[in-house]
């Protein structure tokens, strides 16, 4: 059940109105530690290893054999380049286009590939969103494995009709004589901190509800997945040269509509995905170790509190089941997005946990928070805004956690 009471009552009102006067512009990163300084990365190749639901494509049985397997470090560019040219190198069907492709992109996500496959294979396209997504349609159907470029997600709508009309129904309208399985669309999405108002949209949610589609903003990537449906590729750009992890060096896939847990909590779930991940991570560690300014305004309980991080990975399909279950043994939801709440992912996220998880009983907190049992399920959905997100929105969020909890 949505909580009752508006958010405009929590606490911290007072202090931020103390403090919103103007003054010098936060860093794009914020006042916050970076991503690298983020406890969540796979520094160590054995982490690295046992990501939940790592599939080695060289191995016929499917068997999780991480014996002698090797990693190497990447950031988030290097990744998807070697994701790319590994497609590139075993699928001689595979072609990689988009503007300014040829030459590397504007992230340098395909650099050295046209010198490596060839200009036949990797190629620059006109500036025609809608006219890369049709040539990218085109190809998959006829047995090719297209992997197209928009340059920024915010430049996806002219390509809209193409992507739900044509990508997403032909299948259906062909009697299953036609698919579009090769086809991928990949885009830089998520703000950045000085994008302006056509370098920071978060489209996902535009296409959450188009059915024969798969739309993913998940960023440890290798190889593209085996499919039927049609899959958008949503790459968070400021996480791009944001950090290094280990990376396997053979050809494995990640499963589609599977969240991570990334930290283990019984007193509220926090469900996010894309750059968001970090910013609830240095929230969460102001909730537990407020600094001087904001440690009067949180309860001693709300700091003991033990909060679920779960990484969602997936839009569409979404691991409905995974968030019900932890939400059911929480009983308490926070949702974070970039995206507008409206009609958005969050919502549509917040709707289904209600219904699966309405009637689910609820268990005791840990014992020693103070928590104690919730009568109803509380659902809150939090816009992001990563660009301002200071110890100002720093305090609005963790307000928001310790209001759902209770403080």
């Amino acid at each position: 059940m949505l909580a009752s009471r508006r958010l405009t009552s929590v606490p911290f009102a007072s202090l931020i109105r103390r403090n919103s006067t103007a003054g010098s512009p936060p860093p794009p990163e914020g006042h916050l530690p970076g991503v690298a300084n983020s406890q969540l990365l796979r520094l160590t190749k054995e982490k690295a290893l046992r990501t939940p639901g790592i599939v080695w494509n060289d191995d016929e049985s499917n068997a999780i054999v991480n014996i002698g397997r090797e990693c190497r470090k990447m950031n988030v560019y290097q990744a998807v380049r070697d994701a790319l040219s590994i497609e590139l190198t075993k699928n001689d069907n595979a072609v990689v286009f988009g503007e300014d492709i040829a030459f590397g992109g504007v992230f340098r996500c395909t650099m050295g590939l046209s010198e490596e496959f060839g200009r036949e294979r990797v190629f620059n396209t006109p500036l025609t969103e809608q006219g890369i997504a049709g040539f990218a349609i085109g190809m998959a159907t006829m047995g090719h494995t297209a992997i197209a470029e928009i340059q920024f997600a915010d430049y996806i709508f002219p390509a809209f009709d193409q992507l739900v009309n044509e990508a997403a129904k032909i299948r259906y309208r062909s009697g299953g004589q036609f698919n579009v399985g090769g086809l991928t669309i990949r885009t830089p999405t998520m703000s950045v901190g000085h994008g302006g108002l056509y370098h920071s949209q978060s489209p996902e949610g535009f296409f959450m509800g188009a059915a024969g589609l798969k739309v993913c903003p998940y960023y440890i990537c290798s190889t593209l997945p085996t499919r039927r449906l049609g899959l958008i590729f949503m790459e968070p750009k400021i996480l791009y040269r944001s950090a290094i992890e280990q990376v396997p060096i053979d050809d494995f896939t990640l499963p589609l509509g599977r969240a991570e847990t990334l930290v283990a909590g019984a007193d509220l779930t926090l469900l996010t995905w894309g750059t968001p991940i970090y910013h609830c991570e240095t929230a969460l560690h102001l909730l537990a170790d407020p600094p001087p300014e904001l440690a009067p305004h949180v309860p001693e309980g709300v700091r003991k509190a033990k909060v679920e991080l779960i990484d969602l990975r997936s839009i569409l399909p979404w691991d409905a089941e995974a968030v019900a279950e932890s939400v059911a043994r929480t009983g308490r939801l926070v949702i974070v997005h970039e995206a507008g709440m409206t009609a958005g992912v969050g919502a549509e996220i917040a709707a289904e946990v209600q219904k699966r998880c309405f009637f689910a009983p609820r268990g005791a907190s840990e014992a020693g928070n103070g928590l104690g049992h919730t009568e109803r399920i509380a659902i809150c959905l939090f816009p992001l805004h990563p660009a301002a997100f200071n110890h100002l929105l720093a305090a609005h969020f963790v307000s928001t956690v310790g209001w759902v909890l209770g403080g």
